[in-house]
């Protein structure tokens, strides 16, 4: 037998994007292929009672864990079954409300057929993922979802890989249209993603704001001199003063950039007039709640540094300032993180952590 010819990372490189792009066409493939069953087995989902019960087992068996997963992260109550525990008792587990998946790319697997038909007795029916309906778990489900035969992407078309990639790719389709049918909004998934990039994400802006007492705060009527005298804190401070009227209401904000702009005009007269006089009226507050995200966004689009947190009445609980978002994500590289600090913002701020966006360089602290 003659010896082959080493491999190189050229001949990686080939395997790899080879792999890659059979299954991207696979994916193309059953993209045409999905019908009304698919649309059929997510409303069934969607208007189940008790738990959807995924079961599988070897690769498809991992594949329905992360189903579960994404069912239950996006509106929908769901476990997993082992075929080979439910046969020892964990049956128990599916109850007349239950609605069960089975996914089998073969719909030959031992163990799943030895548990179909209980399964569909104990349950207000049975789901069957498989790649056709030529098989006996198709025979014995209420709906089958084909997912078409494919090609595994392996050099021996062995592997399960192009297989479960469609398997996949079609459970996350299911999982997502099921979701709008339950009405899943951003706050839901708030409620069931507290930690995290995604908690960030979608946290209230009340988490990350700071709290009133660690603001800095002055009446409208005061001067700037006093103002600044009377707010002046050591530490970390915020870069605005929020102004209160006699209600306590928020009518205004004098930036440190207002400050400096003032002397660098050499407007020394103005420090003794009243602060109403030169403080920024038109600014934009956001009510408590919001989420995080949205209030970043409106950081982002107007470009601005700070923003007040209110209650229904307009008076303040707290402020939003971009150096504690900054400091509550990932930015990064050192450099970044270094002009920032140093107010010679970057051009863009990565934030993968909390929000996924970019922050352009501000032209401004104040709206």
């Amino acid at each position: 037998m003659a010896s082959e010819l080493p491999l190189t990372p050229l001949d990686g490189l080939r395997t790899i994007r080879e792999v890659v792009a059979s299954e991207a066409a696979a994916l193309a493939q059953v993209a045409k292929l999905l019908g009304a069953e698919a649309v059929q087995a997510a409303e069934q989902i969607a208007a189940c009672s008790g738990c959807v019960v995924v079961t599988g087992v070897g690769k498809a068996g991992w594949v329905g864990q992360k189903l579960v997963a994404t069912l239950g992260s996006t509106g929908n109550r769901a476990h997993f079954l082992h075929p080979s525990e439910a046969i020892h008792g964990d049956l128990g587990r599916v109850g007349p409300d239950d609605l069960v998946l089975a996914i089998s790319n073969s719909g030959r697997s031992e163990e799943v057929l030895r548990i179909a038909p209980h399964l569909r007795h104990h349950s207000a029916g049975l789901i069957a993922m498989t790649a056709n309906r030529n098989n006996p778990l198709a025979e014995l489900a209420d709906l089958v979802v084909p997912i078409g035969d494919h090609v595994e992407a392996d050099p021996l078309g062995l592997a399960p890989t192009t297989s479960t990639t469609v398997m996949m790719a079609v459970g996350d389709a299911i999982a997502v249209w099921a979701s709008r049918l339950v009405g899943f909004q951003s706050t839901d998934f708030a409620r069931f993603h507290p930690g995290g990039s995604l908690g960030h994400k979608l946290a209230p802006v009340n988490r990350l704001m700071r709290p009133l007492d660690q603001c800095r705060t002055a009446s409208a009527t005061a001067t700037v001199r006093e103002t600044m005298v009377a707010t002046g804190r050591a530490g970390r401070r915020t870069g605005a003063v929020m102004l209160l009227d006699a209600e306590g209401r928020i009518v205004g904000l004098f930036t440190d950039s207002d400050l400096a702009r003032l002397l660098e005009n050499r407007r020394e007269d103005l420090l003794d007039a009243n602060i109403a006089d030169v403080m920024t009226t038109r600014f934009t507050k956001v009510q408590s709640g919001m989420l995080l995200v949205e209030a970043i966004e409106i950081l982002r689009e107007r470009r601005i540094s700070e923003l007040p947190i209110v209650d229904s009445n307009g008076r303040p609980l707290g402020l939003l300032d971009i150096t504690d978002v900054i400091s509550a994500v990932d930015v990064g590289e050192k450099a970044q993180t270094s002009a920032v600090r140093g107010n010679a913002w970057p051009a863009a701020v990565p934030m993968q952590r909390a929000v996924g966006r970019h922050l352009p360089r501000p032209a401004r602290r104040s709206a």
